[in-house]
């Protein structure tokens, strides 16, 4: 499984920047999608998550309302939409892949198997 991120950049808070993430190597069928996020001298955290088959999704508490997880199964591509930045939403933001994957473990770092290289988010303020 190959996983490109895209979609960084600088915004001013309050303001909004979409994330993408370009999935390639099988089919995803079964696998859970999930995007996580590293902010300088902090743990890797999860932010949100979503089942291949059947959409089922999970977000950290910090995100909810703001965040908005989702796919495209035709193009192997998996989306996060940030609406309502603020500064402690910067961060390297990760997506990754992990197959066989039940509802519960959707936001567990070790149930991801294969990572995508980190595309970056600055939220001034």
């Amino acid at each position: 499984v190959q996983l490109q991120a895209s979609g960084g950049g600088l915004v001013q808070a309050g303001g909004s920047l979409r994330l993408s993430c370009a999935a390639s190597g099988r089919t995803f069928s079964g696998y859970g999608m999930g995007w996580f996020r590293q902010a300088p001298g902090k743990e890797r955290e999860f932010v949100a998550a979503i089942k291949w088959s059947g959409g089922s999704t999970a977000y950290a508490d910090s995100v909810k309302g703001r965040f908005t997880i989702s796919k495209d199964n035709a193009k192997s591509t998996l989306y996060l939409q940030m609406n309502n930045l603020k500064s402690l939403d910067t961060a390297v933001y990760y997506c990754a892949a992990a197959p066989r994957i039940i509802t519960s473990s959707l936001g567990r770092p070790s149930s991801y198997t294969s990572w995508g290289q980190g595309t970056l988010v600055t939220v001034s303020s």
